[in-house]
C-alpha cells in the first residue's frame, strides 16, 4: 500500500495514498511547494514585497536629514520613485533617471540611499546591479562587446526579478555608444521571451555638465534668483543637450534620441553653508560634538572655491570624510580642545 506523508502545522500524518483523488494530490503537491517557497523567502532574499518594500517614505525622511543643498533632487527624485512604485501594476516602461553634477554634490550618496530604501538588503541586494565607469568599460575598441554584455546581463537580471535596479556610475568616463542597446531595454516594449522591463529602474550618474550647472546657477543667483527658487526646468534642457554632445557614455546615444530618459536631475554645486553641514554630519558619525574651531580649520585648509563665481566648493563634500577622520585621529590638534 502506497503511503502519503503530510507535514502540516508540525503534525506528521501518514495516510494511504488511495484516500486521495488525483486532483487532491496535485493540490497537495502545489501546497507543499508553495509553503517551501514561502518559508524560504522569509529568510532569504526573493523578488517579493518583503525583500523589495519600496519604502519611499524612509527615503524622503533620510534625504531630508542628510542631503544638503539639493532641493531639486529631493523634490523630483522622490516623486518619480513614488509614482513608479504606485503605478507598478500599470507602468508601461522602466523608470530611467540621469543624475548630473560636479563631484561631491551627492549623486552616489542619493543612489545608495535609493537602494537602501527600496531593497531590504540595500546596495548588497542581489537585485541591485552597479557598473563603474572605466573599471567595467575601459576600452573604447570593445564597445560592441560591452553593448552585448550589458544587454545580456540586464535581460538575465530582469528574468530573475523584474523589480531590479541598475546603477551606472561615472558615465562620463565610459566610451560613447556603450548604452545603445539599452535604448530598447528601457523603452516601451513587450519582449517575446516574456522578459518584463516595466518595473525596473535605471539610474545614470555623471559629472557631465557639472560646470554648466554651476555657471548657470551662479548667473541666476547674480541676477537675483535665490538658490532655493530654482526649478528643474531651469536646468533640464541644458543637461540633456550637454549629455548628448559632450564626451562620455551618453554622447549621441539612442537613449537620448529616443527620449527614453524620463528625468535629467541637476545636483547643484555646494556653497560653504552646505559644506559646513556635511562636516557637522561627519563629526556626528564619529559620535563627536562638532566644534566650530575644527570646522573652521578644515574650511580654511581644505576647501577651494570656483574662480568664476567664488562661491561654489570645487570638491563639494567629497573629501570631507577623510578630513574629519584625520582631525579626530590627532588628539593634540588644538582645534579639538
Amino acid at each position: 500500500m502506497r503511503l502519503v506523508v503530510l507535514l502540516s502545522l508540525g503534525i506528521l500524518m501518514i495516510l494511504p495514498a488511495e484516500s486521495f483523488e488525483p486532483l487532491t494530490m496535485t493540490a497537495i503537491g502545489f501546497g507543499i511547494a508553495g509553503s517551501a517557497a514561502y518559508f524560504r523567502c522569509k529568510f532569504t532574499e526573493c523578488c517579493d514585497d518583503r525583500s523589495i518594500p519600496g519604502n519611499i517614505g524612509a527615503l524622503r525622511d533620510s534625504l531630508d536629514r542628510t542631503l544638503f543643498g539639493q532641493h531639486i533632487v529631493k523634490q523630483h527624485v522622490v516623486a518619480a520613485l513614488e509614482a513608479h512604485f504606485r503605478s507598478r501594476s500599470t507602468s508601461r516602461k522602466p523608470l530611467v533617471i540621469s543624475f548630473h553634477g560636479q563631484p561631491g554634490t551627492g549623486k552616489n550618496f542619493v543612489a545608495d540611499q535609493i537602494a537602501q530604501a527600496l531593497y531590504l538588503e540595500g546596495s548588497k541586494s542581489g537585485y541591485v546591479t552597479k557598473y563603474l565607469g572605466q573599471a567595467d568599460f575601459p576600452n573604447a575598441d570593445f564597445v560592441q562587446y560591452y553593448k552585448q554584455r550589458i544587454s545580456l546581463e540586464v535581460r538575465n537580471q530582469l528574468g530573475k526579478c523584474p523589480r531590479s535596479l541598475f546603477i551606472f556610475d561615472e558615465v562620463d568616463k565610459m566610451p560613447s555608444g556603450v548604452f545603445d542597446t539599452l535604448a530598447s531595454l528601457a523603452d516601451y516594449n513587450v519582449f517575446t521571451d516574456g522578459t518584463d522591463n516595466t518595473k525596473a529602474i535605471f539610474i545614470f550618474l555623471s559629472n557631465t555638465a557639472g560646470k554648466h550647472i554651476a555657471d548657470h546657477l551662479g548667473n541666476l543667483m547674480k541676477s537675483g534668483v535665490l538658490r532655493e527658487e530654482t526649478r528643474l526646468g531651469d536646468f533640464e534642457k541644458l543637461l540633456k543637450n550637454a549629455a548628448y554632445n559632450l564626451e562620455g557614455g551618453l554622447k549621441q546615444t539612442a537613449l537620448i534620441e529616443s527620449h527614453v530618459i524620463d528625468h535629467f536631475i541637476p545636483f547643484l554645486p555646494m556653497e560653504q553653508a552646505h559644506v559646513v553641514k556635511c562636516l557637522e554630519e561627519e563629526f556626528w558619525r564619529w559620535n563627536m560634538q562638532p566644534k566650530k574651531s575644527a570646522i573652521a580649520e578644515i574650511l580654511k585648509n581644505s576647501i577651494s572655491y570656483d574662480r568664476k563665481h567664488n562661491m561654489f566648493a570645487i570638491s563639494g563634500c567629497k573629501t570631507l570624510e577623510k578630513k574629519v577622520a584625520m582631525v579626530i585621529s590627532d588628539p593634540y590638534n588644538p582645534a579639538l580642545t
